[in-house]
């Protein structure tokens, strides 16, 4: 794995994989990732739309943040 490729560390030292490894990893493991490619199909619910609505409103108001499987 590749620092900047495959993930990032964020402020709190977390490891945060792009969309780029998700995609190679082939599936949604059901974390809410940031960037799931996936469209969080394996998420449960209420998590699931959480997780969706915190996406639509990152993506409105930093449009480059977030990758989703159109981009």
């Amino acid at each position: 794995m590749e620092k900047g490729i495959d993930y990032n560390i964020d402020e709190h030292g977390k490891w945060v994989f792009t969309a780029k490894y998700h995609q190679q990893r082939g599936y949604c493991c059901g974390e809410a990732c940031k960037h799931c490619p996936f469209d969080y199909e394996s998420v449960p619910e209420p998590i699931k739309t959480r997780a969706t609505l915190i996406r639509n409103n990152l993506s409105k108001s930093m449009p480059n943040a977030i990758h989703t499987k159109d981009n």
